[in-house]
């Protein structure tokens, strides 16, 4: 796969603030960053979403914690990889001691090289 050309990349963020959830967080900041885009090219080339590998990496404070199988699951479109990094934040209120959980993620996507 490594003669695939990338032809989109997306940056999210997501938190989960109560649960501590690592899980919850990296899915709302793969949402957030594929929320941000539209891809015109399947419907305009008649080649199949199936064609096209996602790559997504997300960066939190606990990487064994997420759950990349769901996560993957989740995507709409493409054949699906996703692994968790150490990245994000960890941000303690200091009223309840309770951590709230930051996700960084970076959604990229790739196809065979096109003539």
């Amino acid at each position: 796969m490594s003669g695939d050309q990338r032809f989109i990349i997306e940056m999210g963020m997501g938190n989960d603030q109560y649960g501590q959830d690592y899980t919850k967080a990296a899915a709302r900041a793969i949402e957030d960053a594929i929320r941000h885009s539209a891809i015109p090219l399947f419907d305009a080339t008649g080649l199949s979403p199936d064609a096209m590998r996602v790559q997504v990496t997300v960066g939190v404070q606990n990487p064994q914690a997420v759950d990349c199988a769901v996560l993957a699951q989740g995507l709409p479109r493409g054949r699906a990889e996703v692994k968790a990094v150490f990245g994000g934040l960890d941000v303690v209120n200091p009223d309840t001691g309770k951590t709230l959980v930051i996700a960084s993620a970076a959604v990229e996507a790739f196809l065979p090289p096109q003539a």
